[in-house]
């Protein structure tokens, strides 16, 4: 199986968890790691959250020893921000930039996705976060509302980005317009940097067949109340099976990961819902397992039902 290199930093393999709000924090990417991803990011944060040291994004950025390699990912608008969040990525391995989230919100501020309207801007971002001296990388999608993600993602490689992600998507488009991977194809015959694809990767056979156009997987809805899917694709990109799990194999991530929110102090009522019901995808009486977590009022509460479940 083929390494993934970015910048300085050799990853084991070239499956990646995608940075993913309300998902992606320390208890879950460790899960993730765990299972297989080498390598994985915290959700996206502003920058002017960074910077004021906004208590909840301060717990997004918690980060540990064990699991690096990691990322941070942010977006923004300004470039004076972006100078001034530098210091703040001193425990992470890289910086990623989000060009690619097309919240409402974001667009309002003319962050996430809005940066693919200015190439020159997500180039001079680069730049800035390059004299930081990490490896620093993009994650964008095809476009805003027309495609130019040639011209973004030449930009990007110029102003000397270590890799580049693409989701196959426009920011108009919804999850139940197909991403397009030909464009992921065409952007890795045109420019000289690693190259990662995203978008609709559920089965080993997706990622298969995404490593065939592209040098590295990222994995973001597959993943959510799915952990063991890094396992599955390592396994079958080895051995050309598919290898099963059962729900408890899943249930006992989920505990795991509750075991870890515990740990590291992570408690986000919210968060642990959600997370939770796309655990129990696929399990018997899943719809009223879902129906009594969504009730339950606090950590001990899930702790005790979660513990019981058969």
């Amino acid at each position: 199986m083929k390494s993934l290199k970015i910048g300085n930093l050799k990853l084991k393999n070239p499956l990646l968890l995608s940075p993913m709000v309300d998902v992606t924090d320390l208890a879950y990417r460790l899960l993730c790691r765990k299972a297989g991803a080498s390598l994985a990011y915290t959700e996206m944060l502003y920058s002017d959250a960074i910077i004021h040291e906004n208590k909840k994004t301060q717990m997004l950025m918690k980060t540990i020893p064990e699991e690096r390699p990691v990322g941070i990912q942010i977006t923004g608008n300004s470039e004076e921000e972006f100078k001034k969040v530098i210091p703040y990525t001193k425990d992470f391995s890289l910086i990623d930039i989000n060009c690619g989230c097309p919240s409402i919100k974001l667009i309002g501020n003319k962050a996430g996705s809005y940066l693919l309207n200015s190439p020159q801007k997500i180039g001079r971002m680069i730049e800035i976060l390059k004299t930081s001296g990490k490896p620093v990388t993009a994650k964008i999608r095809l476009g805003f509302k027309s495609n130019n993600v040639l011209e973004v993602s030449k930009k990007i490689e110029r102003a000397g980005a270590d890799a580049l992600t693409i989701h196959g998507r426009l920011a108009i488009h919804g999850r139940d317009v197909p991403a397009d991977w030909n464009w992921v194809k065409k952007v890795k015959e045109n420019i000289g940097i690693p190259l990662i694809g995203n978008g609709d990767i559920f089965t080993p056979q997706d990622a298969e067949k995404m490593l065939e156009i592209a040098d590295g997987v990222m994995i973001a809805r597959g993943a959510i109340g799915n952990p063991l899917i890094f396992s599955k694709i390592l396994y079958y990109l080895k051995n050309e099976k598919i290898k099963e799990y059962s729900f408890k194999d899943n249930l006992k991530q989920f505990k795991r990961y509750l075991k870890l929110v515990r740990k590291y102090g992570l408690i986000d009522i919210g968060r642990i819902k959600y997370l939770g019901s796309n655990f129990f995808r696929g399990m018997e009486g899943a719809s009223k397992l879902r129906m009594k977590l969504m009730s339950l009022k606090s950590f001990e509460e899930i702790e005790g039902f979660v513990e019981v479940i058969q």
